[in-house]
This record gives structure tokens, C-alpha cells and sequence, in this order.
């Protein structure tokens, strides 16, 4: 019953029961109003040895001992920290987010650390200990002070000014020296970046305070966008100003994820070497931690729309060019024409025309790859009056109701689409998007222009297969067996569709 006694009055001298209440007040307050963890590590730490204290002490007064006094001193000291960090939980953690402010970690850290050391200072002067005096009469402990805590002291000194100017700020993304990443935490010591290499690097805040940062995205009254620049170069047989706008509008209407519509993509020619012209895409990025995959996915786009426009990158003007034996050639051209009549034959649309009318067709289709997320074709575009024959890949079909796309069916190789495009300019009545590489053939309205004013009469032979996959369609939406191709419907549709072919191509009056 002594020791208890003695261990009460004890923490009665101590205020012990001051620290409790503030210490509970503060930390059930928190769970239910703090945005951010307050550190009770620390915490915790002074008041064990705050309690270890007041046991000791309470031992020395139960056996009388002189020691007493000695064990009362740091048990208040240890008490008077607590209270400090008890107080600070209470007021960063609980005062100020129901207040609507919020103050940096690290101002937290740096007005404790001051407190506790005013708070200790005071107590031990009271107690009879001038620590002051101690360290003002000692110039040789001054000295090692200062030396040893210089760099301690520019740390915190830097960590404040970057919060007090707001200079950086957590989740800011910035390049210091060789590092680039986005500010995770800002210390009383160090700044902590996480790279895109899955690393955190801790940077003294005294080597920001010294050093150039980048803070990258940043702008005044604009959104928090980077531009990037993709280079490439293609070789001078190309029309500088045709490559522009190749590249220019396969990025502007692509409408790709992280790549921002305004400001729109510019394509620009930056240099003339020695056999081509050096061309930069510049774009704004949109969110800047998919800086790498987005440029990834920019050039896949430029690679593919140069290829379908017939444009090639360039190679080093260094390399030796060596001409194909001419039985080389010829049968990479009879293998290639081999298979876009392969293509056409698989098409029900020609089946009316003549094998040498196939084989002239066959040599004007163009190479038109696009890659996956691609669209190939939009609906109600009414300028691009072609038709597309799939060698490889699938492509989606899709139509707009309402403002939102909705599936219509799946395009795989040997499925062909646009031919009322390309046979009466009708606009683009759904959109076909490239769901994975696609690899196919384009076939424009002039090449078939030609074919047709040689032999005018396959208009009413094209318009009677068009009535006929309409009706086949309709047939097919209603759950009809067989569809009636003697119907007045299709026989007025196949009047209407030969009047609009040869109006379309010029062709007169029939």
C-alpha cells in the first residue's frame, strides 16, 4: 500500500493525470476528425519512460532514499514532451481539419521538436539545471553544436520554406539533378520522390534548396499538362507539307486516352538532312504518370498512318541500296497481287465482274493497316468514299444512338464494308473500330471509276446485288427463312440504287 501511495503522489507532482486526459482527449478525437495518421510512435515512447520514471521514483520514496529528487527530474521532463506531442495530436490532428486547414507534416514535426526542447529546457532550469548557461560558457561545445548540426539545420530550414513558398508540393511531379518522379512526402530532412522505376529516392531538402527542380505540368490558369515531342523521319520522295497532315490527323482524330484535344496534336518538320526530313508529333499529355505508354502508343499510330499513306521511315543515308534481280521482283508482285485477288473474289459484290476487270482492281488496292483502338471509319463521314476488305485482324462495327456507340457485329478476315460508300457516296452509316491489328485493303472510288465507264451496264448489275444483301438483311432482322427478291420493295430499291450509281460515277442517262 506504500508503494501505491507513494506512486500517487507522485504523479501528482508529475501532473500526470493532466497528460492522460489530453493524451485520450487527443486520440479518440483523432479516429474520428484527423485526415492524416498522427505518429504516436514517439508518443508512446516518452510516455513509457515518463511512467518508468514515476515508478522509480515512487520506489526511491517508499525506502527514503536521497536519490528522489534526481528520478523527479526527468519524469517531468519525459511528462512535459508528452504533453507537448498529446497537445500537437490535438491540434493538427482535430483543431485545424475542423477548421478546414491543413499544415504540412512537416511544420508538425519541426513545432513539436521546438516545443519539447523549450518544454525540457524550462523544466530542468526550474529544477535548479542551467543547460543554457552550460552551453553558452562552453565555446568548444558551441562549435561542435553548430558544425555537427549544420546540415540538420539546412534540411529543416529548406523543408519549411518549400511548404511555407508552396514551391512543391506532395504529388507534384518534378526532376531534380538526375531524378524525375512525383514528390510522395516532404520531411524535416528529406524530400521523397517516387520514380516510375518503382523506386523511392530520398533527396536532402538543403540539395532542392541549391539545386534547379522541374516541376513538370505546371502553368499558370492551365491544366496540369506536359507536352511531349515523338521524332521521326521519313525520306525526302515525300511531300514535307503531305507527311504533316498524314501524321497530324491520325493523332488529332484519334481521340487516344491521356492525349488532350486542346491544345490538338501539331506535326512539324524540324531539320533537312542528308535524305530526309526530320518531322517532330508534339502532343499534350494529359496525365502525367503515362508518359512512357502514351508515346509508346503515338508512334504505333504514326508508324500506321504513314503505311497506309504510302509513306515509309526513312533509313540511314549510309546504307547501300542494292537493286533486285528483275525475277525477284516479279514474283514478289505476283505474290502480292495474288492475294488481293484472293481478297476481291471472296467479295459477293464482284462476282458480276470479269476476271480482267478483277485483276485491274486487284492492282489498285492499296495497303491500309491500322492498329488496335484504331477507328478505321466514322459514321456520317461523307468524304471518304471507299471500301475496305479485311486480309487479317478483326475490327468492330458499331453505331451511334444517343450519344452512345452501341455493337452491331464482329468484322474477322475476308469481311469487306463501305460498298454503298463507295458505289453511291452514301455516308458512313456506322463506325468500324480496329479491336486488334487489322490488316487490310483499300479500294477507291477512282480505280472503279474507270472500270465502270468502261462498261456502264454494271451499274444495274451492281444495284440489283446491292437490293439483294439489303433484302437478305432485312429478311434476316425479321426471322424470315428466305427473303423475297421479287418484292416491290427490292425491285423499287434496285431502281433507286442503279439511278444513284450512275449518277454518283457520271455515267448519264442509262
Amino acid at each position: 500500500m506504500a508503494f501505491l501511495y507513494a506512486l500517487w503522489k507522485e504523479a501528482l507532482l508529475a501532473h500526470t493525470f493532466w497528460l492522460v486526459t489530453a493524451l485520450v482527449i487527443a486520440l479518440v478525437a483523432s479516429r474520428f476528425s484527423t485526415p492524416s495518421e498522427p505518429r504516436l510512435r514517439p508518443l508512446g515512447f516518452f510516455l513509457s519512460m515518463h511512467v518508468l520514471s514515476l515508478l522509480g521514483a515512487a520506489a526511491l520514496a517508499v525506502t527514503g532514499s536521497a536519490f528522489v529528487d534526481e528520478i523527479r527530474i526527468p519524469a517531468a521532463v519525459f511528462g512535459g514532451v508528452a504533453f507537448v506531442g498529446a497537445s500537437a495530436v490535438l491540434l493538427f490532428h482535430v483543431v485545424l481539419p475542423r477548421l478546414r486547414l491543413h499544415a504540412p507534416r512537416i511544420v508538425e514535426d519541426v513545432m513539436v521538436a521546438i516545443f519539447s526542447v523549450v518544454t525540457a529546457v524550462t523544466i530542468t532550469s526550474r529544477a535548479g539545471i542551467n543547460l543554457s548557461g552550460l552551453i553558452a560558457t562552453s565555446a568548444v561545445l558551441t562549435a561542435i553544436l553548430g558544425f555537427s548540426l549544420q546540415d540538420v539545420i539546412g534540411n529543416v530550414a529548406g523543408g519549411l520554406a518549400l511548404q511555407l513558398d508552396n514551391s512543391i508540393e506532395v504529388g507534384d511531379r518534378i526532376k531534380v539533378n538526375d531524378v524525375s518522379g512525383r514528390v510522395t512526402e516532404i520531411r524535416w530532412r528529406y524530400t521523397a520522390i517516387e520514380t516510375g522505376n518503382w523506386e523511392t529516392v530520398l533527396v536532402p531538402n538543403n540539395v532542392l534548396m541549391k539545386s534547379q527542380v522541374t516541376v513538370f505540368g505546371r502553368r499558370h490558369g492551365k491544366p496540369s499538362y506536359l507536352r511531349r515531342v515523338i521524332h521521326f523521319n521519313v525520306d525526302f520522295r515525300y511531300q514535307p507539307s503531305d507527311v504533316i497532315d498524314v501524321v497530324r490527323d491520325a493523332v488529332k482524330n484519334a481521340k487516344m486516352p491521356h492525349v488532350a484535344e486542346d491544345p490538338a496534336p501539331s506535326c512539324v518538320l524540324l531539320d533537312l538532312g542528308e535524305s530526309y526530313g526530320r518531322y517532330a508529333l508534339r502532343y499534350w499529355l494529359t496525365d502525367l504518370d503515362a508518359d512512357t505508354p502514351t508515346d509508346s502508343d503515338v508512334r504505333t499510330r504514326i508508324f500506321f498512318a504513314l503505311e497506309r499513306a504510302g509513306m515509309h521511315l526513312a533509313i540511314p543515308a549510309a546504307s547501300v541500296f542494292l537493286t533486285e534481280e528483275a525475277s525477284r521482283a516479279a514474283q514478289k508482285h505476283a505474290k502480292r497481287l495474288s492475294r488481293r485477288k484472293q481478297l476481291l473474289d471472296m467479295v459477293p459484290l464482284f462476282q458480276t465482274l470479269s476476271a480482267a476487270e478483277r485483276n485491274e482492281l486487284a492492282e489498285q488496292l492499296r495497303y491500309a493497316p491500322f492498329t488496335r483502338g484504331e477507328i478505321i471509319t466514322h459514321q456520317g463521314d461523307a468524304e471518304q468514299h471507299c471500301l475496305y476488305l479485311i486480309e487479317d485482324g478483326t475490327a468492330a462495327v458499331r453505331i451511334s444512338e444517343n450519344g452512345r456507340l452501341l455493337p452491331v457485329k464482329k468484322l474477322g478476315p475476308g469481311s469487306f464494308f463501305g460498298e454503298m460508300s463507295l458505289l453511291t457516296g452514301t455516308p458512313r452509316l456506322a463506325t468500324v473500330v480496329a479491336e486488334t491489328d487489322v490488316e487490310c485493303f483499300r479500294l477507291e472510288k477512282e480505280p472503279f471509276q474507270r472500270v465502270i465507264e468502261k462498261r456502264p451496264e454494271l451499274a444495274g448489275e451492281l444495284a440489283g446485288v446491292l437490293a439483294q444483301r439489303a433484302e437478305e438483311l432485312r429478311a434476316a432482322r425479321e426471322g424470315k427463312d428466305e427473303p423475297n427478291e421479287a418484292a416491290p420493295s427490292v425491285v423499287k430499291a434496285e431502281r433507286d440504287l442503279f439511278d444513284r450509281i450512275r449518277n454518283f460515277f457520271e455515267l448519264g442517262a442509262p
